[in-house]
């Protein structure tokens, strides 16, 4: 197949002579290959059946709201899991949440969770992806309106369970957890009782991947329209940060170094690398202006989150009822979805949790050597402290003004002394296997 013959040109190693190449894993293509828009767009038609999936809906009956959404995706789900050879399980998040902002009276709410389990026993890091499968219109207290929400958000919800039929077939040395949770709309309530619960019980979570609002392409007040780009939100400063951690980042300059900042930079990387015609835009915000989704209690729990969002959103199918005023229709109905495009963020968050997945974990205790007054720069690490070893790393290198890592300096040893100068580039240092597969980087502490 030709795709197996590219291969990306992509830095230089410290010896002039001598070149790093990183090609795709063929069995990564061939999984993203498989998601199917036909699929996601059956998912999406179904989810909008149940007339209103708000939080608040009825959940006893078997055709519409809330109760029967989720018991049918765990159902679809349990399918997946049919093909895992035992690898996948699924089961409902229950929790009861309070009465308190837009949730009138204390309710039994029901994530669901589909886990592939790693097959490396000395393997404990976890890989999140998402989407709420709950929907709104105008008055968000309406529980008994037609809310379909194909869009908001069903269009994560399918992607997340795309991904599940997938991946289920195979298997990954770390943990995948294919999420579709409640109550976002209301407050963030199901996303919140799985990073709470991630915490408590010690889930070692690299990355959660939030897909909210994947399926438009079309910016209707300025008549943009874009079917290739996909904006990918995420924190600088750690929002978990404590005082003196601020501090520190700001003597460093590491403002823009955080680890879901990292995240992003990878997802750019290397769904670039597997999907066509995608443009991956780092957006500096935790979220869009003033607004929040459903990966912000995992930031607030230390752990590294993004958020995918289409480029131009339409808000006239965002939180509407359904109708029609002077010519223009309202409400977020699937035909005003592109499917194709919901395929292609799809593919973008398979190709990364298929690549951290199976890469070894990060390198551990990485630093700066301080304690010369040098032009030279020289990191050290320790090996990582769970899954499998590595075969090598990769010394990132950019200019303190670029989005981008620009090198990949490549070493088996747990050190390096690179020509450049800490005072004039940023660092940071990744894990490789031989197949190519990079964890996530590390952005260097000083060390003496």
């Amino acid at each position: 197949m030709k795709h197996l013959k590219l291969l990306f040109l992509l830095i230089l190693t410290i010896p002039a002579t001598a070149q790093t190449i990183i090609k795709p894993d063929a069995s990564i293509k061939q999984m993203v290959d498989e998601v199917s828009s036909k699929n996601i767009e059956a998912t999406i038609r179904k989810l909008v059946t149940f007339k209103s999936r708000h939080t608040l809906s009825d959940t006893t009956s078997k055709t519409t709201g809330s109760g029967a959404a989720r018991n049918w995706i765990k159902a679809e789900m349990e399918k997946y899991a049919n093909s895992s050879g035992g690898r996948m399980t699924v089961q409902f998040d229950t929790f009861t949440q309070p009465k308190g902002t837009r949730i009138d009276k204390p309710v039994k709410l029901k994530n669901v969770l589909a886990i592939l389990k790693g097959t490396d026993p000395t393997d404990t890091r976890v890989y999140m992806v998402s989407g709420h499968y709950d929907s709104r219109i105008n008055d968000v207290m309406d529980a008994n309106g037609v809310e379909p929400g194909a869009n908001d958000d069903a269009s994560g919800t399918a992607l997340s369970m795309e991904l599940a039929r997938v991946m289920a077939t195979r298997s990954f040395p770390a943990t995948i957890i294919f999420m579709t949770v409640v109550g976002e709309e209301q407050g963030l309530y199901g996303s919140t009782n799985v990073a709470k619960r991630a915490k408590a019980e010690n889930w070692n979570v690299d990355a959660m991947l939030n897909n909210d609002i994947v399926g438009n392409t079309h910016g209707m007040e300025t008549d943009l329209k874009d079917n290739r780009s996909v904006r990918v939100f995420s924190d600088g400063v750690p929002t978990d940060a404590t005082d003196k951690q601020v501090a520190a980042l700001k003597s460093l300059g590491g403002e823009n170094d955080s680890p879901s900042r990292e995240l992003a930079r990878y997802t750019k990387e290397t769904a670039e690398r597997y999907v066509d015609q995608l443009d991956v835009k780092l957006i500096y915000r935790r979220d869009r202006y003033l607004r929040g989704g459903d990966h912000l209690p995992f930031l607030e729990q230390g752990f590294a989150a993004v958020r995918f969002t289409e480029m131009n959103e339409d808000f006239n199918r965002q939180h509407q009822n359904i109708r029609t005023e002077n010519g223009v229709e309202y409400g977020d109905l699937p035909d005003f979805v592109d499917f194709n495009y919901v395929q292609k963020v799809a593919r973008m968050n398979l190709s990364v949790l298929a690549n951290l997945a199976s890469a070894p974990a990060k390198p551990q205790n990485v630093g700066i050597v301080t304690k010369d007054l040098t032009n030279k720069t020289k990191l050290t690490w320790k090996a990582p402290a769970t899954g499998k070893k590595p075969a090598g790393y990769y010394v990132l290198m950019r200019e303190t003004t670029s989005a981008f890592w620009e090198r990949k300096f490549y070493v088996t040893d747990t050190a390096a002394t690179l020509a450049y100068s800490k005072d004039n580039y940023f660092f940071a240092v990744q894990a490789v296997d031989v197949e190519g597969h990079e964890s996530l980087p590390v952005f260097p502490k000083p060390i003496r």
